[in-house]
C-alpha cells in the first residue's frame, strides 16, 4: 500500500549537478516516508511505499539504524525515526538567522501591500521590533520604531505572539511590563485581553485598531519554527483613513500568507 510520499521516487529527485546517487536518494525516501507515517511501519509496507524490494529496503534501513536515524520496535519489528533526527533538527535551528531568512518576505509584503511592515519577537518578556520598512504610499503613518517597547498587549505584532504563549508566560509578561495606556482604545483589562487573544487563536491573526497609535490600524500573524512554537510575528500597519473593508481584508490575507510561508521555511508544518 503506497503512502502520499510514494511519488518521491528516485527518478523525480534531481541534484543540482544533475547527478543522483541512488542509494542516498532511496535512503532519503525511507526517512521521508517514516516521517509522514502516523506510527511505526513494518518492512513490507515501507518497501511498498518507497517502491523498493524488501532486500534493498532492509539493507538501507540497517545502515540508517546503525547511524541512529532509524529505530526498530523489538516486539513488532516495525520501524520508526531514530533520535539522531533530533540532532539534525536542533542543528538546523542553531544555524538559521531569522533576519536573513525573513527579510525577503518582509520586503515582499511591503511591496504587495504598500504598507509599513514590522518583524518582531519577544525577548526577556519585552516586545522587540527587529526590522521595519516604511509605507510606500504618499500618505504614511508613524508605525512605531525598531527596538524595544512595553506594548505587547497593545499591538498586533505583540498579540500575535502573546496569544500562543503558555498562560503562565502571558501572565509573567503582563506582570513584568504592565498594561500601559497608549490611546483611549488600549486594552487594559486582563480578562478582555484574554478574550482578544482567544480570537487571535481562532482567526489566525491579531488586530490593533488604534490601540497603540491614534489613526493607525495594524494586522499581525505569528511565525512558527520547526517545533511548531511561535518565535516571532510579522505585521502591516495602515492609516485608518485607508483601511476600507476591502483594503483591510487584503492586508489580513497578505500578512497571514506571509507568516505561513515563513513558518514553512523555518520547518513548521501547516496544521492538518
Amino acid at each position: 500500500m503506497a503512502t502520499k510520499l510514494a511519488k518521491n521516487t528516485v527518478t523525480e529527485i534531481v541534484a543540482p549537478t544533475g547527478t543522483v546517487i541512488k542509494s542516498v536518494a532511496r535512503a532519503l525516501d525511507i526517512l521521508e516516508t517514516l516521517s509522514a507515517a502516523s506510527g511505526n511501519m513494518p518492512l513490507s509496507k515501507l518497501s511498498a511505499a518507497t517502491g523498493l524490494n524488501n532486500s534493498t529496503c532492509h539493507h538501507l534501513i540497517s545502515t540508517l539504524a546503525a547511524r541512529g536515524y532509524v529505530t526498530q520496535n523489538s516486539e513488532t519489528r516495525s520501524y520508526g525515526l531514530g533520535n539522531k533526527v533530533f540532532d539534525l533538527s536542533e542543528a538546523r535551528a542553531r544555524q538559521f538567522d531569522l533576519l536573513d531568512i525573513a527579510m525577503p518576505a518582509v520586503r515582499n509584503l511591503n511591496r504587495r501591500t504598500g504598507e509599513a511592515v514590522h518583524l518582531a519577537l519577544i525577548q526577556a518578556r519585552e516586545l522587540v521590533t527587529v526590522a521595519k520598512l516604511d509605507s510606500l504610499h504618499a500618505v504614511k503613518v508613524d508605525s512605531g520604531f525598531a527596538g524595544k517597547s512595553n506594548a505587547t498587549h497593545a499591538t498586533a505584532s505583540g498579540k500575535a505572539i502573546l496569544a500562543w504563549l503558555p498562560e503562565a508566560e502571558q501572565k509573567a509578561i503582563l506582570d513584568t511590563k504592565g498594561m500601559t495606556v497608549f490611546t483611549e482604545h488600549t486594552i487594559t483589562d486582563v480578562d478582555k485581553l484574554k478574550e482578544e487573544l482567544a480570537l487571535v487563536r481562532r482567526h489566525g491573526f491579531a488586530s490593533d485598531v488604534e490601540e497603540f497609535q491614534p489613526g493607525v490600524i495594524c494586522v499581525g500573524a505569528a511565525i512558527r519554527n520547526h517545533t511548531g512554537g511561535v518565535i516571532a510575528s510579522i505585521s502591516a500597519s495602515m492609516p485608518a483613513m485607508r483601511a476600507s473593508d476591502e483594503a483591510h481584508a487584503t492586508v489580513i490575507k497578505e500578512v497571514k500568507e506571509t507568516a505561513a510561508m515563513l513558518s514553512e521555511e523555518l520547518g513548521s508544518r501547516p496544521p492538518v
